[in-house]
């Protein structure tokens, strides 16, 4: 029938899909509002850094994984506005589905701010650019290892800062213990302890669909219900939607098919919009993510991607860190917090043990 014809087209999602490059270091400085993985912070605001920016189990120094620059379009107050993601660096920290070795902070500024022009940035290298600063233009001294706010000093020379004791002992081993004294100003060393840093791009997601064909995703319907309190699905129901495959089985295939597409993609962004979920298991429930203390509720904004760790460098023949997907809850109204960091919230989801890792060595998905 003339009614059941398809053809495939290509259609945008909404998603916006983050991928990495190299870029030149002055490209990736606060003044260029850069969305990065690694190195050291781009800090938004150059006041009231947050400070420790520690794992939530450990209590160790956790390390800069990346930042998002998501300006709110017709919103003054978020003209500027990033998002900053911090990962402890110990494996052991990396329990099944538990978050508290992320945090997420949250940095705006309106167009007219105390830090930075009012024109947008020119888009080429500058004395101020290429200067890598141990101390923001603010006066906010930074940590020598981490990039982080460094409120310690060292004892003897009082020229190097420092986040933490621990931070202080890597500096001291890693060669200021042959500078301490020296004159000159203590600069940024290379420790170990950074992640690679690569400039994060986007580009909107496309995917092929069948116009004139209606085919609902009832295995998302289902995890959608489940989350805003519904009704779950009885046995039967399950079983026939499933077509004798298991609800986890589905949301794992779906996974892999729709990161398939662009498999060396490290972000999904589409704020207001569901995370593309690794498992059926330990999604959360609406009563789970807590509201701002603004009294707004807090919405999806971004995930990241288990093909990032594929950048990260961090393989160890005994452990590793590892996640399924990474995802960022932040105030639907991106309420005013003046010059500060606000912390938003974080939910892990790791794979199931009998799943796959769905990403291999080279960054391809292994969606065999």
């Amino acid at each position: 029938m003339a009614g059941n014809d398809t053809h495939a087209t290509k259609a945008e999602t909404g998603v916006v899909l983050g991928f990495l490059e190299e870029a030149e270091p002055w490209q990736l400085r606060s003044s260029q509002f850069p969305s990065k993985i690694g190195g050291k912070p781009a800090w938004l605001s150059q006041a009231d850094l947050p400070c420790p920016v520690a794992c939530g189990k450990c209590n160790r120094p956790a390390a800069f994984l990346l930042q998002v620059y998501a300006p709110i379009d017709g919103q003054n107050r978020s003209f500027h506005r990033t998002l900053f993601v911090f990962c402890c660096t110990t494996p052991d920290c990396y329990s099944h589905n538990d978050s508290r070795c992320f945090k997420v902070y949250r940095s705006q500024l309106p167009r007219k701010n105390d830090f930075y022009p009012y024109d947008p940035p020119l888009e080429e290298k500058t004395t101020e650019t290429d200067n890598d600063p141990v101390v923001l233009q603010s006066g906010v001294q930074l940590c020598r290892v981490c990039g982080c706010a460094g409120p310690k000093t060292c004892s003897r020379c009082h020229a190097a800062n420092y986040c933490s004791k621990e931070h202080q002992v890597i500096d001291w081993k890693s060669g200021h213990k042959k500078e301490c004294g020296t004159s000159g100003p203590a600069g940024f060393l290379k420790h170990g302890f950074l992640f690679p840093e690569l400039e994060l791009v986007t580009e909107p997601e496309e995917v092929e669909v069948k116009v004139g064909q209606c085919e609902a995703d009832e295995t998302q319907k289902a995890l959608e219900c489940r989350a805003t309190g519904g009704d779950s699905l009885e046995e039967k129901e399950l079983e026939d939607m499933a077509m004798h495959e298991t609800e986890e089985s589905r949301v794992f295939q779906k996974f892999k098919q729709r990161i398939e597409l662009e498999p060396h993609q490290v972000l999904r962004y589409c704020r207001r919009g569901s995370p593309l979920w690794v498992s059926a298991e330990h999604v959360p429930e609406e009563k789970e993510i807590p509201n701002c203390p603004c009294g707004a509720k807090r919405i999806f904004e971004f995930q990241v991607m288990p093909q990032l760790l594929n950048h990260l460098k961090v393989d160890s023949p005994n452990a590793s860190i590892d996640w399924g997907t990474v995802c960022v809850y932040s105030c639907e109204d991106s309420c005013d917090q003046g010059h500060g960091y606000y912390p938003e919230f974080i939910w892990k989801q790791d794979f199931t043990e009998d799943q796959p890792n769905s990403t291999t060595e080279d960054g391809d998905a292994d969606c065999q």
